[in-house]
């Protein structure tokens, strides 16, 4: 979560924008942050690192780093890596943490071996037996590259021939692409924020695939908060977002996936280490639903990183 050292609001940085796939949204989510910072009369300032690298960063001197970074370079540990060896507190999850939540593979065998419900999967190569992956998944499942987040190359096949297309789209953005069991069911999103774990969002879309489109432009998308579940049953996704975040040493705030099937049992499909803050992201709803502002919810995140935990 942070370097270890107690930070100040003396100058905050938040860092956006970045080289990854997910730069756009990165701007946007950072654009809210800094001016909700600033509402709260914060000394904040914006960086983007692909303008001057680390060495930019640090001439700023931030006595805290807010990471709005999504994606690799940012959400992936090697960023929290390089806030560590400067000393500098920051937000959201530390080094392992953030490297395992970018690799679905690797968090799907954490959760695993932790015996934690997440769906089975087969990592694919360009020669894969494509047969043997359907009989083995079967149809549909779901086609993903490992390192992606915000659902980019992500498609779901419904028949062998579309198996290998998927897998090269796919591959456009990563080397390493995983097939997964394909749950059907209702999409739920988690939000935890320090020690608490925020209320569920059933999210649904008219076309059945929460993708990019309709996760950041289109509006059609319905967010159901309450989410529809009983209390017990809420209570019971709840506890199992805040094990499978902690299973993989989550810390400050992040965000779990779930697939809830038709026997009501919930499946986690991943863990989001930095999620997004635009005016479509869901942890802002979440919050909001539990009666915290925009404002009051960035500045509940910064101190996750200027008030370090006890070890």
């Amino acid at each position: 979560m942070n370097s270890g050292q107690t930070g100040s609001l003396d100058r905050v940085v938040v860092v956006y924008g970045g080289t990854s796939a997910e730069r756009d949204v990165s701007l946007k989510s950072g654009a809210a942050i800094l001016a909700a910072l600033k509402r709260q009369g914060v000394d904040a300032l914006g960086y983007d690192p692909k303008e001057g690298g680390l060495a930019g960063l640090e001439r700023l001197a931030p006595s805290a780093v807010f990471v709005a970074l999504h994606g690799r370079g940012g959400e992936d540990g090697t960023f929290q890596g390089a806030l560590e060896l400067l000393g500098v507190p920051y937000t959201g999850s530390g080094v392992l943490a953030s490297a395992l939540g970018m690799d679905k593979q690797r968090t799907k065998q954490v959760w695993q071996a932790v015996g934690l419900p997440t769906p089975e999967s087969i990592m694919l190569s360009e020669n894969a037996d494509w047969a043997a992956v359907v009989n083995q998944l079967g149809l549909p499942m779901v086609v993903k590259p490992v390192h992606e987040g915000s659902t980019l190359g992500i498609s779901i096949v419904k028949s062998r021939d579309e198996l290998k297309a998927a897998y090269t789209a796919a591959a456009k953005f990563d080397a390493r692409v995983m097939a997964e069991r394909f749950i059907i069911g209702d999409e739920y999103t988690v939000a935890l924020l320090g020690d608490d774990v925020l209320p569920a969002i059933r999210v649904e879309v008219p076309g059945g695939f929460y993708d990019y489109e309709a996760k950041y432009i289109a509006n059609t998308t319905q967010y159901h908060l309450p989410c529809g579940l009983s209390e017990q049953d809420e209570q019971a996704l709840a506890a199992l977002c805040k094990e499978a975040f902690l299973a993989v040493g989550g810390e400050g705030w992040g965000r779990i996936d779930v697939m809830r099937d038709a026997a009501g049992k919930c499946w986690l499909i991943e863990v989001n280490t930095v999620p997004g803050m635009t005016d479509h992201s869901l942890v802002p709803q979440a919050a909001a639903y539990a009666g915290i502002d925009f404002d009051q919810l960035v500045m509940l995140i910064l101190q996750t990183a200027v008030q370090p935990s006890m070890p």
